[in-house]
């Protein structure tokens, strides 16, 4: 499928052409849609931030960007390829990786094992020199290899699970809460140091993330979905500039802080 002109009218501000792309889609369980009518894009070198309050429908939308729920309306284009509904495995063999919030790693397993799972796909060889190279990107998981995945702390099981989805070399990285439960030290550090990375490495990011301001930081787009629309989008420092930048990402007039340890499934 080719984009039309319409399809490409998000292309602002010299932001890179897209490597993943949501087009108007609404998607949500058993029928019942969470979000509704959102677009976003994110392309090579990029970090597009998803922030908002409780309950707005982000890890609805990032499964459904990953197959795992069915889009209802609208369209998911990898490229220029239409891959709306098409099972994560193929995604994954298309070069998108997904790290959820929560059961992303096996922790009977080794580090080790987690990557050999996570490099399905490959040769025996090709493992061993994947295993190599997301040691180089996380210098702290080589002498770990033999831990079973139980006994790391938070920040070495977020590191596993990243890397264990590296080990496919993804193009575009989709990433769910990476620093919940971490200390804010750890969770700086993730965001900072190795999202960053990633993001120069020339992979497109997308980030869904409770820690807003922590987020802003690294962005280079963001967007504020409230009860499963967007309601703002643009460069961070445009959005900090906002006088309802606040009150929207507080829940639209809500008075409650927000937690980071939110998952959006408890709708």
């Amino acid at each position: 499928m080719t984009l039309t002109s319409s399809d490409k009218d998000q292309r602002v501000d010299g932001r890179p052409a897209p490597s993943l792309r949501a087009a108007h889609i609404t998607s949500g369980y058993g029928g019942v849609p969470v979000i509704r009518d959102v677009s976003l894009a994110v392309g090579p070198g990029e970090i597009v931030a998803i922030i908002g309050p409780n309950g707005a429908g982000k890890s609805t939308l990032l499964k459904s960007l990953v197959g795992i729920l069915r889009v209802t309306e609208g369209k998911i284009l990898l490229g220029d390829r239409e891959v709306t509904n098409h099972p994560p495995e193929e995604l994954a063999r298309r070069g998108v990786g997904y790290v959820p919030q929560v059961n992303d790693i096996f922790e009977p397993l080794t580090v080790l094992e987690n990557l050999e799972m996570g490099g399905y796909l490959l040769s025996n060889a090709q493992i061993r020199a994947r295993v190599s190279e997301v040691g180089d990107v996380f210098p702290l998981l080589p002498p770990l290899l033999k831990r079973r995945a139980d006994k790391l702390s938070g920040g070495e099981r977020k590191m596993l699970a990243i890397a264990r989805v590296l080990m496919l070399d993804p193009k575009v990285l989709i990433l769910d809460e990476p620093t919940a439960n971490l200390s804010p030290k750890l969770a700086d550090s993730l965001l900072s140091e190795h999202v960053k990375r990633l993001a120069g490495a020339g992979k497109a990011v997308l980030l869904v993330e409770q820690r807003a301001r922590a987020a802003l930081k690294i962005a280079d787009w963001t967007s504020v979905l409230v009860s499963g629309q967007t309601r703002l989008e643009g460069r961070p420092d445009e959005l900090l500039r906002r006088e309802d930048f606040e009150e929207l990402f507080l829940g639209a007039g809500t008075n409650a802080p927000v937690s980071p340890e939110e998952d959006d499934d408890k709708r």
